[in-house]
């Protein structure tokens, strides 16, 4: 960010519409989302948080690696297929059984 300038919102969206503009049309979407003109590519709520020290890095870290096990689509963080997770267990950060049972 250019210094002094702390507009996240405004800043992610220009960079989302840039991003649409290069998409084309036709991903499915739900009935609400048609109504109000949205795209099925974003989520509705935008979130922005400013990371505070490393703990708080570490925390956003593990939440990014353990919602795929969260939501059911995997068993442990290690059976992600295209994953950072596979990086940091290797550098030691994360077990493999991190998060569940490998499978």
């Amino acid at each position: 960010m250019p210094e002094g300038d702390a507009d996240f919102a405004t800043r992610w969206q220009l960079i989302k519409s840039a991003f649409l503009y290069g998409l084309p049309a036709g991903e499915p979407i739900s009935e609400s989302r048609a109504a109000r003109g949205e795209r099925g590519i974003w989520q509705r709520r935008y979130w922005e948080h400013t990371i505070r020290d490393e703990r708080d890095c570490e925390r956003h870290v593990d939440y990014i690696h353990i919602n795929p096990v969260k939501l059911g689509l995997v068993k442990a963080g290690a059976a992600t297929a295209v994953s950072s997770f596979h990086r940091m267990a290797k550098l030691g950060v994360y077990l493999e059984d991190w998060a569940g049972e490998r499978g």
